[in-house]
């Protein structure tokens, strides 16, 4: 008998192939049998007018703190996703000195705006070493299965203490010892390496992120822990110094290379159309195809839809967070400060200042805030409301700029007006990168290329202003099916690169595919109905903290190792999820 069947399905498999109807035998968590079943099952999912795909692989999320509290790694379960890598970007939380664990969460608060209460009532340290974090998670249970990356950052930090955070250059010794311990995480079964090294990424505290100045020396030194594995990958995100000097564009892209190099593994980068610097992503498109050219994999980490923030009045950030008449009235509860926003001699005073510089010292805020706040009249082109009608890519005629226009007043008031409303609980949707000028062209040529990775999701991070991990949600049912501006990717394709190209780049052969013997990680999913819901703001983290969720419909069943992890929305009780170790 079989665990599980699901009967009359339309299968697109994960590998790019065509479609086709037929049905999914499970034993013990492998895929057993696939075709015109007539053997009996412990438990039948009838996927009649459905399609049925391998489980998505998220390899660019942030769960690093909510893995040591969350079992079911929400909200990415809600998305058809049952395998994530964490670690991503140079940040988390091992290898760690007793005693220095607020070290780490102070960088990890400032990098990926996760509350640093939360991470500090949430985590139960019970490590040390990166194998005796592995371990830890290990022993838990979960309902998605996990792989861990070793981060840059706090491996610098555990070997140079102070001088990290000062961003002194790194010894002989500090890089062997820096390389130790990435060969020693390597061979515990670490999925690979990740450093961060853009100007946007703070610590709380404002400072430099320790391996954000690393230099070639450093980088390669440590890239050799991969030597004689044959596994592994290379995870990089810089914004090439654009807002230091464009000049050095070059040189940061040298730098990434030659580390690949060392390591003898692929890298993979973040990839994105960036303001300023509009047209840098042909840059780096290409040098990756040079790269590759020349023997050196690399791929590119792409974005789903446009990266950028959720306004709202109780979310991490608005325009007049800075403000000082608005900062006197911060704290009020939500509803009372929307209603004072109202009063006529609140909003004419707020109106008519200026918002304080947020970044600087003691601070974790990027430079990039100062800039929008003081243009925020001008970047109102690309601020809309968020409504419950979901518009990723919504048209000029929607935004703020043109609403202001339209009723002769600044576009700031405008917003102010909006936001204001009611009980303060609208939200504005508002794209930073991916969005130049007001569309999604650029994404789909960068989704359509061969060496873009479907990615950058950052799951568990930035939770008070963005939740993009559903990503995949947008990449099935925007990309395949709704899309009304522009040319729409075929489904079998973005099911191949949400399953077994990224399963492919990490190395994981067990996975992505809809194949006799591979792991029974599925999804069934009612396409047709398959839909975006708008982001909530909830108060379920650790101290209270808030964060942003956002479900959706149409997943019927998503499986990991043959047993139904969540069904139309709600997670069920089963914990198949386990780390996954690189061997």
């Amino acid at each position: 008998m079989l665990d599980l069947k699901i009967t009359g399905g339309t299968l697109i498999d994960g590998s790019g192939g065509e479609r086709f109807t037929a049905d999914v035998g499970v034993r013990e968590g492998r895929i057993v049998e696939i075709g015109n079943l007539t053997e009996s099952a412990q438990q039948t999912i009838d996927a009649s007018g459905a399609i049925v795909t391998p489980g998505f692989v998220d390899i660019h999320t942030h769960f690093d703190g909510q893995v040591t509290w969350d079992e079911t790694f929400s909200p990415s379960i809600f998305h058809g996703v049952t395998t994530v890598v964490m670690g991503n970007c140079g940040v988390g939380f091992a290898p760690v000195r007793s005693g220095e664990e607020e070290r780490l969460i102070n960088l990890m608060e400032g990098v990926e705006d996760i509350p640093g209460s939360a991470l500090a009532e949430g985590i139960r340290w019970a490590w040390s070493s990166f194998p005796q974090f592995m371990d830890a998670l290990d022993r838990m249970p979960h309902s998605l299965d996990f792989l861990v990356q070793a981060p840059h950052d706090p491996i610098r930090m555990f070997v140079m203490g102070e001088r990290a955070e000062a961003n002194e250059k790194a010894t002989e010794d500090d890089v062997a010892a820096m390389r130790a311990i990435v060969r020693e995480a390597l061979e515990a079964g670490a999925a690979g390496f990740s450093i961060g090294r853009t100007d946007n990424h703070r610590t709380a505290e404002g400072k430099w992120t320790p391996s954000s100045e690393a230099d070639a020396r450093e980088l390669n030194g440590i890239a050799e822990a991969f030597r004689g594995l044959n596994r592994g990958v290379l995870q990089a995100v810089s914004d090439f110094d654009l807002l230091r000097s464009p000049e050095r564009f070059d040189a940061e892209f040298d730098l990434l290379e030659g580390m690949a190099a060392a390591a003898g593994r692929p890298l993979s980068m973040t990839w994105l159309q960036r303001e300023p610097g509009a047209e840098q992503w042909k840059l780096i498109q290409a040098r990756a195809e040079q790269a590759n050219a020349k023997g050196l994999p690399t791929r590119l980490q792409t974005a789903a839809r446009g990266i950028g923030v959720i306004n709202g009045l109780d979310a991490s950030f608005h325009p007049f967070i800075g403000f000082p008449t608005f900062k006197s009235i911060s704290k009020l509860p939500l509803a009372e400060r929307a209603a004072k926003m109202r009063e006529p001699e609140i909003k004419a005073r707020i109106l008519s200042e200026k918002s304080e510089r947020l970044a600087g010292d003691g601070s974790s805020i990027p430079p990039l805030v100062d800039i929008l706040l003081a243009q925020i009249d001008l970047l109102a082109a690309r601020m809309f409301p968020l409504g419950d009608e979901l518009d990723y890519e919504p048209e000029l005629a929607k935004s703020f700029l043109v609403q202001a226009r339209m009723r002769g007043v600044r576009p700031i008031e405008a917003i102010y007006d909006y936001l204001s409303q009611g009980d303060g609980g609208n939200l504005i949707y508002f794209p930073i990168f991916n969005y130049g000028p007001n569309s999604l062209d650029v994404v789909f040529q960068m989704l359509n290329h061969p060496l873009a990775l479907a990615a950058l999701s950052d799951a568990g991070a930035h939770v008070g202003t963005v939740c993009d991990a559903s990503f995949p949600t947008s990449m099935l049912a925007f990309w395949t099916r709704d899309r009304q501006r522009g040319e729409q990717l075929l489904l079998e394709r973005v099911v191949e690169m949400l399953t077994s190209r990224n399963a492919r780049h990490l190395g994981l052969t067990d996975r992505g595919l809809l194949q006799v013997g591979k792991k029974a990680d599925l999804n069934v999913i009612d396409y047709d109905r398959l839909q975006l819901l708008k982001p909530e703001l909830t108060r379920d983290l650790p101290a209270g903290g808030k964060r942003f969720v956002q479900r959706a419909n149409g997943y019927l069943a998503t499986i990991v190792s043959g047993e139904v992890v969540a069904r139309e929305g709600t997670i069920s009780d089963n914990r198949p999820g386990r780390l996954v170790r690189m061997r």
